[in-house]
């Protein structure tokens, strides 16, 4: 296929990768709601998030690979069936366990969009990969951000399983446009499935640059995802509101979503390793931000911004660097990025809860300084084997 990425198919990646990564967020402005409805405790339901993001990483694993091996219209096909069943399973689970199944393979399914990231970068030159890479992510950043806006809002106006069944019609209109647009990529790796899994382990264990990305990733996602999934907790407790106000902070961030293309531009243009120390500085100064901001509205916005900001600007230079250094199995680097970068969304949802049942905001927002550090720590120590 020839190496041109037009306007309009790109944009239809990235407006696609937004729909679908939605589906992963949709739940946790609905939380609290669920909790009450199926008479189980905050710690409880928060595995509904977490299974979803289990799912997704496991999703990441089996399924992305794939790119590297399967046309992408075989792939789409086989993924949309699992997720519109799985979205449906969901609207009408009325078991804690039944939700927590369907969530995983609602997660499980929707990892597709980053097969688009992937293939971004191969239709891309070199000089405008960057750019490609973050327009696809900025479609991809809004709708989690966006997600959890609309399903706050009808949350409070119609209940949490009518947003399961306004996702299935979505989903499967989706499916029919991407199949008629999208144009068919054959790959060139001839192995077998099992020797391209294989070779995941090869390029983690013989690319420092990757694990390194991958390491980053994870613990900025853990920090986003310990943020997201406890905030409802907060906005009930502290102030009262409801799953719509929760969601609406998904507007906010997503000022820091638009400007995904622009970080994209930067990094063609500016090193990345400043790049790299920008963002994780700003995630640091968001969560100190967070800590004092138990009773601020005000404070929780400017938070929101800087650690979404931060976020996006480190996960588009991730994987700018891994694309760039492996063009040969883009999808399988992504699959090692992206399933660490989901761990540590699991991860951070785990102990933001723990953080919450023991130490409610003061917790969290300890948690989060922490894992913004890390990055600091763990950039410097090993960015000399990495770039």
């Amino acid at each position: 296929m020839e190496k041109k990425l037009s306007n309009s198919l790109l944009y239809l990646m990235s407006t696609s990768a937004g729909l679908v990564v939605a589906n992963l967020y949709y739940n946790q402005p609905l939380l609290h709601k669920m909790s009450v409805e199926l008479q189980v405790s905050e710690a409880a339901i928060s595995n509904v998030a977490l299974a979803t993001q289990l799912g997704y990483a496991t999703g990441l694993f089996f399924i992305i690979p794939l790119g590297d091996k399967v046309s992408n219209k075989q792939i789409l096909k086989f993924d949309f069936a699992l997720m519109i069943l799985s979205l449906i399973a969901a609207s009408v689970s009325n078991t804690l366990v039944l939700l927590i199944i369907s969530s995983f393979f609602i997660g499980f399914s929707s990892a597709i969009p980053q097969l688009f990231v992937p293939m971004a970068a191969q239709l891309s030159d070199d000089a405008n990969r960057g750019r490609a890479i973050g327009i696809v992510m900025s479609g991809l950043l809004i709708g989690i951000l966006g997600s959890r806006v609309i399903s706050g809002l009808v949350g409070d106006q119609y209940g949490w399983r009518v947003m399961y069944y306004a996702a299935t019609v979505l989903m499967a209109a989706l499916f029919l446009i991407l199949h008629y647009k999208l144009p068919k990529i054959t790959p060139v790796y001839k192995g077998s499935y099992g020797s391209l899994l294989k070779s995941i382990g090869y390029y983690f264990r013989t690319e420092p640059t990757v694990r390194l990305a991958a390491l980053r990733g994870g613990l900025a996602f853990a920090g986003l995802s310990a943020f997201w999934t406890t905030l409802v907790f907060l906005m009930e407790v502290n102030f009262g509101y409801g799953s719509a106000v929760t969601g609406a902070f998904g507007l906010i961030g997503i000022l820091g979503a638009l400007t995904a293309a622009v970080v994209g531009k930067l990094n063609d243009r500016m090193s990345k390793n400043k790049i790299i120390m920008y963002a994780a500085l700003s995630l640091v100064v968001s969560w100190i931000i967070f800590y004092f901001s138990s009773y601020s509205i005000l404070g929780i916005m400017i938070g929101v911004v800087l650690v979404d900001l931060g976020v996006q600007a480190l996960h588009i230079t991730n994987q700018n660097i891994i694309f760039s250094k492996n063009p040969d199995a883009r999808n399988r680097v992504n699959t090692i990025y992206m399933v660490s970068f989901f761990i540590g969304g699991a991860l951070g949802t785990t102990l933001g809860a723990y953080a919450w049942e023991h130490y409610k905001w003061t917790g969290v927002s300890t948690l989060g300084i922490a894992l913004s550090i890390s990055i600091i720590v763990v950039h410097l120590m090993f960015r000399k084997k990495a770039f």
